[in-house]
């Protein structure tokens, strides 16, 4: 049998979930791409795991629908990179999406229902 890893526990993002949590993270202040996904990874206490392909798609997308801007900059340890931030149409979306989403998560949960205790 297989030892289980970390890595064994880490989810994979859907990409609307994943656009979700950008703007989330984004309402904090302007970050660049690695730290964005630092804090989703941080925040979800380990639990999310972001690709940088997945990332760096989802990031082009919402700056394509002007949901979120981009600067150039200098991150903390003196490189050149892309800071971005939430724009007033971002706020809005995520006001939506996450309003969306609380939705969702109830209505699984009244399908799912109560945990049961294995025995």
């Amino acid at each position: 049998m297989p030892t289980r890893t970390p890595d064994d526990d880490r989810i994979a993002l859907m990409q609307g979930t994943l656009d979700l949590l950008i703007l989330r993270t984004l309402l904090h202040g302007p970050c660049h791409g690695q730290g964005i996904a630092r804090a989703i990874q941080r925040q979800s206490e380990e639990v999310f795991f972001v690709d940088h392909g997945s990332l760096y798609l989802a990031l082009q997308r919402l700056e394509d629908k002007a949901w979120i801007g981009a600067k150039w900059g200098v991150s903390e340890n003196h490189r050149k990179a892309r800071f971005y931030s939430l724009t007033a149409k971002g706020r809005a979306q995520l006001v939506d999406k996450t309003s969306q989403w609380r939705r969702l998560v109830r209505a699984i949960g009244t399908i799912l229902g109560p945990e049961e205790q294995e025995g």
